[in-house]
């Protein structure tokens, strides 16, 4: 068997069980579901859930956990002659439509946020390392050393806080009619354009 297929179907396992969680979480409540419990709905044993799962945390915010590293990976390929300011809004703007790629898993995840808050405090939707790298790829993009010019470090500051308001925006909508977090963080990433640095 071939390392790709292997990592595919390891993949397929732990999106199974993702979506098993999360769909349990949104019925009943992140934490009345135990993990027995997501193994069975997966159709897995006990044993084989815990080689895929670091934490049922994980299986809630892993999406979030990985924001971080996705916009850099955006960023990185956006064109040279960008300017930093379009450059990151993009990035992050790429990550908010791939983020709603499949509508029944997401609104089963934003109906088990939505049924405990508190969870959300456990994780940055971008942490240090990637918000450090991201002031770096902007200081080179900007010629600015982040050690000695504000610019760039400010500058991811004010479009991630755009971004996150948009995600908390979009998680406290009641109406399934309303805006998407794409739509929600293009408006929010317009706003910190205008007031920001237009």
């Amino acid at each position: 068997m071939s390392e790709s297929l292997r990592d595919r179907q390891k993949a397929q396992i732990r999106g199974d069980i993702q979506r098993a969680a999360v769909r349990l979480f949104a019925e009943r409540g992140f934490d009345a579901v135990t993990t027995e419990e997501i193994a069975a709905a997966a159709g897995i044993g006990h044993s084989t859930y815990f080689r895929y799962v670091t934490s049922k945390d994980d299986l809630l915010l892993g999406i979030l956990r990985r924001a971080g590293a996705a916009i850099v990976d955006n960023l990185q390929a956006r064109p040279r002659g960008e300017s930093a300011e379009e450059a990151l809004c993009q990035a992050s703007l790429r990550w908010s439509r791939a983020f709603i790629a499949e509508e029944e898993a997401l609104g089963n995840w934003r109906a088990a946020i939505r049924g405990a808050p508190h969870v959300l405090d456990r994780v940055a939707v971008v942490g240090a390392f990637e918000r450090a790298q991201l002031t770096k790829l902007l200081g080179d993009r900007m010629g600015a050393r982040p050690d000695e010019d504000i610019r760039p470090g400010l500058l991811v500051h004010t479009v991630l806080a755009a971004a996150e308001f948009a995600l908390l925006r979009w998680l406290d909508t009641d109406d399934p009619r309303g805006p998407t977090l794409h739509q929600l963080t293009e408006q929010a990433l317009e706003g910190a354009r205008t007031q920001c640095w237009k």
